[in-house]
């Protein structure tokens, strides 16, 4: 039986920081892989798992719904069988429902027993889920209520009366969860991991119910999957450099694509396809999918960017009274500056840091939001 500990939460909370803790304090001499699936989400991470002599499998197409239905259930066995790893983490899309990667990794055990949902985990900025939960709480709270255990981050910058009102607001969503609110430096990755089996009970329930759940699913889960095997007969040569440019934080080869890529994002992968937007729609009944509600823009650039322009450009896009550039929710990178000094930045709502790197072979720029306008964010970047 392979563990699987799924390791979820919003955009830049903090569940890679919180992997890496995990691989080099808790997990070693066991064999892991990490499924990562993100959307349009930043691949710039990939390169350190590999440091750590893990073999990483990246399963990585836009949004959860479409990547992890359908083909995932062939995907994840083959891992496991290939590999036999003791764990997989999966790291699914900062706009994904967890419930839909759960109900997904469950479907692997339809023929036989193959995997444990070892625990179900969230991890929450403390700092914005009053935030979150007002503008986009049906991923958000989705997050929330199918967790076994709720991690919240940055609560070491929090006042403790904000973190009590942020730790009310996950209780009104999730009664039983078992809530870490310690600064992880002061905790040991195994007092996490302690934490995450603890909902151990919950989450077998949690698992049960998202078993009952009426199989509509089902119907559009079969649609999905003509839906894939259409799009890769004619158009494997694209399908195939969809993934491999957002394995690599979308650096094909070639900017025209990876903007072709971003727009298919925007309308759910495959923008001629209006009958399977429409499909969609009508089996959630008023639910969105990712796709409709996020949108991501990257590109690889040669262009030199001084720090204080940097911190220009960054500044406008974490001001949230500033809607010029729709509502950021992330933005990451990595870019040089004339003298080859190279600077890696990160913003989330209202913040930024902008931190000195090593050079990489090219530049490259992320940005996800919602109603994001893209051609403002091209020009504010001189791109």
């Amino acid at each position: 039986m392979t563990k699987i500990d799924i390791i979820s939460g919003f955009l830049g909370a903090g569940k890679t920081t919180l992997i890496k803790k995990l691989i080099a304090e808790s997990f070693s001499g066991q064999k892991v892989v990490l499924i990562e699936n993100e959307f349009g989400e930043i691949g710039i991470d990939g390169s350190f798992l590999k440091e750590a002599g893990i073999e990483i499998t990246e399963m990585n197409s836009g949004c959860i719904c479409c990547s992890l239905v359908g083909d995932f259930k062939t995907a994840l066995k083959k891992v496991i069988e290939q590999y036999s790893p003791d764990r997989i983490v999966i790291e699914p899309s900062g706009v994904g429902k967890l419930s839909d990667v759960a109900k997904a990794v469950e479907r692997v055990n339809e023929d036989e027993e193959a995997v444990e949902i070892n625990s179900l985990v969230t991890v929450v900025d403390g700092k914005k889920t009053k935030m979150y939960m007002k503008n986009f709480g049906e991923f958000f709270n989705n997050q929330i209520e199918s967790a076994g255990t709720v991690i919240i981050s940055r609560s070491q910058d929090m006042a403790q009366e904000k973190l009590d009102e942020a730790m009310a607001l996950v209780r009104e969503h999730n009664k039983e969860a078992v809530i870490i609110t310690t600064p992880w430096d002061q905790i040991k990755g195994d007092q996490i991991l302690d934490a995450m089996e603890k909902g151990h009970t919950l989450v077998d329930s949690l698992v049960e119910e998202m078993r009952r759940l009426p199989d509509e699913e089902e119907h559009e889960h079969h649609h999905h999957e003509d839906h894939d095997h259409h799009h890769e007969e004619h158009d494997h040569d694209h399908g195939h450099h969809h993934h491999e440019d957002e394995e690599h934080g979308h650096h094909g080869h070639d900017h025209d694509h990876g903007h072709h890529h971003h727009e298919d994002e925007e309308h759910g992968h495959h923008g001629h396809d209006h009958d399977h937007e429409h499909h969609h729609h009508h089996h959630h009944g008023g639910e969105h999918d990712a796709d409709d509600v996020f949108q991501s823009w990257g590109m690889e650039t040669a262009h030199k960017y001084e720090r204080e322009e940097l911190e220009d450009i960054l500044r406008k896009l974490a001001d949230e009274e500033n809607r010029d550039y729709g509502m950021v929710l992330r933005a990451k990178g990595m870019v040089p500056d004339a003298a080859g000094q190279w600077h890696e930045f990160d913003l989330t709502p209202g913040e930024y840091e902008i931190r000195e790197s090593g050079a990489d072979y090219t530049g490259r720029l992320c940005v996800i939001g919602s109603d994001l306008k893209e051609e403002k964010v091209k020009e504010l970047f001189g791109v």
